[in-house]
């Protein structure tokens, strides 16, 4: 019987510490939280980078990326020279209710047309809402912040 009473007293301790202090609780919708710096909110698409070279889709552990493209031939620039095909990007969209923000598409890109944006407040309610497509990781991209200086030692 001892030892319920004082485990009885230890857990009415704790419940009478918990209602005198301060609660540390921030009112999020009013007032924004501070986000540490190069925090990951949301990948966005710098679209005249990316040269529908499919390493993303294909690292992606999820297979939440769809990549479209077709190839347009360019003329030779000079005479006697060869035409020359390019692909051209005619869809990219990242499923966000499937992706496991692992970062893999990030760091896999070899031409730097993925990146981190630390902006966060895209939930929706429907969950088929959550496929966007190139205009909107678009929209992301001034939200970027710039690379951090690196240190020459």
């Amino acid at each position: 019987m001892s030892k319920f009473l004082t485990g009885l007293a230890k857990g009415m301790a704790t419940t009478g510490r918990t209602m005198v202090t301060h609660a540390h609780t921030q009112q999020y919708p009013h007032v924004q939280p501070d986000l540490p710096s190069r925090s990951r909110g949301v990948i966005a698409l710098l679209e005249e980078n990316c040269t529908s070279c499919m390493l993303c889709a294909r690292e992606c552990p999820d297979w939440c990326i769809y990549i479209d493209s077709h190839k347009e031939t360019t003329p030779p620039e000079t005479e006697g020279g060869r035409a020359r095909q390019h692909n051209v990007l005619d869809r990219f969209a990242i499923d966000f209710s499937l992706c496991m923000y692992c970062g893999i598409c990030v760091d896999v890109c070899p031409f730097d047309a993925l990146f981190w944006s630390p902006e966060f407040e895209y939930a929706d309610g429907d969950i088929r809402n959550l496929l966007h497509e190139k205009d909107k990781l678009g929209e992301w991209m001034p939200t970027v912040p710039p690379p951090e200086a690196v240190d020459p030692s």
